[in-house]
């Protein structure tokens, strides 16, 4: 049973967290329980005091207590060491507590027929990866880069938990709990909008992306041109196929990896690019080859014998060509 169905509300139901000083997390998990439909219409109580705090019906981020059972949901206590799965490693906030246990009802709640249930683990994942994960770490005050030596090159101010943080009553403005209650919804609104566009433009668009990319590996040696150990990819549509590449080969146990990606681009011509090593990766499997690189046009295509060339990149990633024929004739040349 998921935890949003034993979710028994008895009166007028209540959602308490912390008073004074906010942060995206605790503007997050609010925001993310009122799309629940028991606690759409919820009281929102912000409060330190132990006697409000056990009026709760969902307690976030306040009360020095985990228990799931009693939905409270706090991560401030010593001993708290809870991380959204075994494979993750970052220590949850409020936010990442109320996603995981949570989560998928949210999304059901929110998307109804736009989503298939059989895809909702995955956007439960997905969403958590790309958007409460980095939320639980600011909170928890976890570096990004813990292995990083002196100051960082910059300084980013832009992120949402920043930007909450702009919300909260400056030091030299006047401050008291209504205003913190009204900056709070307004810390809870934009938290929650963002995170519900990323949800639209995950199941708008990256989700769909998926299923290109299963196709694709599953076509990879059936079509026209084909490489017979399928390691070119073709796409008839650019997509964002380099987001899922990594998990779908993985989850159909492919050993012999594709090398290139053949795919038509904004101006009507062709592409070929070199799959990189892993998603943040700016080194391929294996660059278009050497001699090509950094030229264009004529001279590209007297110098590799195929017609119709525009470019190859000097670093190899990628080329273009003006035909699809030219650009799977580019990857399987540098196959060879």
């Amino acid at each position: 049973m998921s935890d949003s169905k034993r979710l028994c509300i008895t009166g007028d139901p209540i959602i308490v967290t912390h008073s004074g000083v906010f942060h995206a997390d605790d503007a997050l998990a609010v925001s993310l329980l009122t799309k629940l439909p028991s606690l759409r219409d919820a009281q929102l109580i912000r409060t330190r005091d132990p006697a409000q705090i056990e009026r709760g019906s969902v307690v976030v981020d306040v009360g020095a207590e985990y228990d799931p059972e009693r939905h409270r949901y706090d991560h401030h206590q010593r001993g708290f060491f809870e991380t959204f799965s075994e494979n993750h490693k970052i220590k949850l906030s409020s936010a990442g507590l109320v996603w995981k246990h949570f989560g998928r009802d949210i999304l059901l709640a929110y998307l109804g027929s736009r989503v298939d249930e059989r895809h909702v683990d995955i956007l439960y994942t997905k969403m958590y990866d790309d958007f409460v994960e980095a939320i639980d770490a600011i909170d928890n005050g976890i570096s990004q880069y813990p292995e990083a030596a002196g100051a960082p090159a910059y300084r980013s101010r832009t992120d949402l938990s920043s930007r909450v943080g702009f919300l909260v009553p400056r030091w030299n403005e006047e401050s008291n709990e209504a205003i913190l209650l009204e900056r709070f919804r307004k810390a809870s609104e934009l938290a929650g909008s963002e995170f519900f566009e990323r949800v639209d433009y995950t199941v708008d668009a990256w989700l769909p992306a998926r299923n290109l990319v299963i196709d694709a590996l599953e076509q990879r040696t059936k079509f026209e041109g084909a490489d017979s150990r399928g390691r070119i990819l073709l796409f008839d549509q650019a997509t964002v196929w380099k987001s899922h590449i990594f998990t779908v080969e993985e989850e159909l146990a492919i050993e012999d990896k594709p090398l290139y990606v053949v795919y038509p681009d904004e101006s009507k011509c062709w592409r070929v690019q070199a799959i990189p090593v892993s998603l943040e990766s700016f080194e391929s499997r294996r660059a278009l080859p050497d001699a090509w690189r950094g030229l264009r046009d004529n001279e590209l295509s007297e110098l590799s014998k195929i017609p119709d060339c525009i470019f190859v990149h000097s670093s190899g990633f990628i080329g273009g060509n003006k035909t699809r024929e030219g650009a799977l004739e580019m990857a399987r040349r540098a196959l060879e």
